[in-house]
């Protein structure tokens, strides 16, 4: 049976902004501060490093009960028994991730735009990041912001929850979730404040009092 998963506040790693006190340092403080889901993304990474530091992460995490997925890279999940993956529109193919995987993992998928929704199978995928909902600089291959009335009005019509990503803050993270999403995913945000735990704390608190109104 699947589990449930929380997809409140999603942690993007990035391993260049988060050098100065460790990928596993910045992760568990941030943690500690209220994420809820952890998505390891490192596009540089061979799989015999992202295996290891999977490894890593998976364990420094297992006492807190938050669930490790990975991005694009459904093999390295496999290896490292993670909860699951994150896939981009052209990083390959849910279906063959799920059959990887089995009915249990969490798989999410990316909507950049609306004419991505038709590619949204539930019977597959578990969620989806839609974004950017605003300019972000820290995916350079990013496609154009939606703005938030697109992204509320593509959300609508997704199928499945939707964790909106791209150019989130706390001083926006509220309006994304009355927007209707199920969740935000953040990197810089987090990744690069100085305090990776009051920065999540702050993140929470916006979003629990989106939802709440």
């Amino acid at each position: 049976m699947k589990l449930h998963f929380d997809l409140r506040l999603m942690l993007v790693t990035d391993a260049a902004m988060s050098a100065g006190r460790g990928l596993v340092a910045t992760v568990l403080e941030a943690v500690a501060g209220g994420v809820t889901i952890v998505q390891l993304r490192d596009k540089t990474a061979s799989d015999d490093e992202l295996v290891a530091t999977a490894l890593a992460l998976r364990a420094a995490l297992a006492p807190t009960g938050v669930p490790l997925i990975i991005n694009d890279r459904p093999h390295v999940a496999k290896i490292a028994g993670l909860a699951g993956v994150h896939i981009g529109q052209d990083d390959g193919d849910p279906k063959a991730a799920r059959a990887l995987l089995g009915p249990d993992a969490l798989i999410g998928l990316s909507v950049t735009r609306a004419a991505e929704i038709a590619t949204v199978d539930p019977g597959v995928v578990d969620y989806v990041g839609l974004g950017p909902v605003f300019a972000t600089g820290s995916k350079p291959d990013a496609a154009p912001a939606l703005g938030l009335p697109e992204a509320t009005a593509i959300g609508a019509q997704l199928p499945l929850p939707w964790v909106a990503i791209g150019g989130i803050d706390i001083a926006n993270a509220a309006a994304v979730m009355r927007a209707g999403a199920a969740g935000i995913a953040v990197v810089s945000a987090i990744n690069a404040a100085e305090d990776p735990r009051a920065a999540a704390a702050s993140l929470r608190a916006a979003i629990d009092h989106g939802m709440a109104e």
